[in-house]
């Protein structure tokens, strides 16, 4: 898949007559495929006269090369919320925080409007400790404003050297605006924490999905196992709120750790023969203890394969609100020194064939997290991937429309987290729910499906 998207790629001025040449029979060309050549060659001379009066009419002289990546970042951001073009610096930098390290703030962001939204701040960083929330708008930094810059622009100005300093502007709904001054720091992500609850249950934390991710979960588990003896441990919970996902092949190998056997995801790009199937192996981990699985608005992308595939195997019951509904995948392809293109290639599918692209996991337990009065005003709606300007539209044919997603709040302590409570106690017995243990509603079928395609590289998604 990449090689033939880099294919594409290289010869932009071809790209229309090329792509019909390949996917249409060849009495079917003639004056249509001419027709599109010249339409496209057209367009491109008309770039070509725009750049050349920019370069000798603008009031100051420009940098050529800014005002051809500023093309380019307009061609692929009118595409979606998701696709971009990473420069050296940008490409360097997204390679290392893929690896779990890296240096900056700590916040997961996304652009909305032309300003900064935070999708989540990441656990222990500057952001999380100086107060920053999810649906945080940023609106300056340094004093500066961002309007008009692009996503990587405003990230980049974010990050800087270990120990500087950066003042950054925050609005929430029913507050006003204040500056939050924090000091960059070395962002070390620990994908996975873990803690034994009352010497019954394993709680297990993933905040997202680096190259880490799969090995720290196994170390948890086989911590809380070597800890807790099999006869005392009740189940675990998997704790997959306000994580904004990561690396699509280590959501596959998460899910892996809890199943035996049965497709985990599937991913469909334009053509049919594009379509991979990734399928669990023998081995679960947890040797088949219950499972519950947190999700709420701020899960998304990796969380919500995760959640998918056990939910539609009955492997775990998905407790709390409707996830993010991020349901596309980005591949990274290389462009040599010049950077690296993020380009949506695929939507992915559960086992059960469900898209959630703006539309997210629903619960089989809803619980809503009481926000305390004093927060609601300052947390506003979570709109979701429905939310983002230049979505991918759902194309599932089911008759289900697009939907918000939901509540990014959750408690600090736990002892107000109903949620996690909630799951505790159906573990202990303390409560029921009939979809707890999950073998009691009814499995959820796959729909026919072609023969599994040879696995494409792991991509990233976010």
């Amino acid at each position: 898949m990449m090689r033939r998207a880099s294919i594409l790629l290289a010869g932009a001025a071809m790209g229309a007559l090329a792509t019909i040449a390949v996917t249409q029979p060849r009495a079917l060309l003639g004056m249509t495929a001419n027709a599109a050549a010249s339409d496209t060659y057209r367009h491109i001379n008309l770039f070509g006269d725009i750049f050349e009066r920019v370069r000798t009419d603008y009031v100051e002289k420009p940098d050529d090369a800014k005002l051809i990546e500023a093309a380019i970042n307009g061609m692929l951001t009118s595409l979606d919320p998701h696709s971009s073009f990473l420069d050296s610096r940008n490409f360097r930098d997204m390679q290392v925080q893929t690896r779990g390290e890296f240096g900056g703030l700590g916040i997961e962001v996304t652009q909305e409007e032309g300003l900064i939204k935070v999708v989540s701040p990441i656990d222990e960083t500057p952001a999380a400790r100086a107060g920053i929330l999810a649906n945080d708008i940023i609106t300056h930094i340094d004093n500066e404003p961002i309007q008009g810059l692009t996503l990587q622009q405003a990230v980049e100005k974010m990050r800087g050297p270990i120990g500087s300093s950066i003042t950054i502007r925050v609005t929430r709904q029913g507050a006003q605006p204040r500056d939050i001054a924090i000091v960059r720091d070395r962002i070390i992500i620990r994908a996975v924490r873990h803690q034994i609850i009352d010497e019954d249950i394993g709680y297990v934390r993933v905040t997202q999905f680096n190259e880490q991710t799969t090995e720290n979960l196994r170390k948890a588990i086989e911590e809380i196992k070597a800890k807790v003896p099999a006869d005392k441990l009740r189940g675990y919970v998997i704790d997959l709120r306000n994580n904004p996902g990561g690396l699509l092949d280590q959501s596959i190998s998460v899910s892996d750790t809890f199943m035996e056997r049965g497709e985990i995801v599937s991913t469909r790009g334009r053509n049919a023969e594009e379509t991979q199937r990734w399928n669990a192996r023998a081995g679960d981990l947890t040797a088949g203890k219950p499972v519950i699985v947190l999700i709420n608005g701020g899960s998304a992308s990796a969380s919500e394969i995760v959640a998918g595939a056990l939910q539609d195997h009955r492997r775990a019951t998905v407790l709390g609100t409707r996830s993010f509904g991020k349901g596309s995948v980005q591949t990274i392809i290389p462009l040599g020194s010049q950077g690296a293109l993020r380009l949506t290639t695929a939507r992915y599918y559960t086992p059960s064939g469900r898209s959630i692209q703006a539309r997210g996991i629903d619960p089989d337990i809803v619980l809503e997290q009481p926000v305390p009065e004093e927060l609601r005003a300052r947390l506003q709606e979570n709109r979701g991937e429905a939310g983002l300007r230049g979505h991918l539209r759902n194309s599932g044919q089911d008759g289900n429309l697009e939907r918000s997603a939901s509540s990014v709040y959750v408690p600090r302590e736990q002892k107000d987290d109903v949620q996690l409570n909630r799951a505790y106690e159906l573990l202990r017995g303390t409560a029921t729910d009939p979809a707890f243990p999950p073998g009691q509603r009814a499995a959820a079928t796959p729909p026919a499906t072609p023969a599994p395609a040879s696995p494409a590289p792991a991509s990233p998604t976010r």
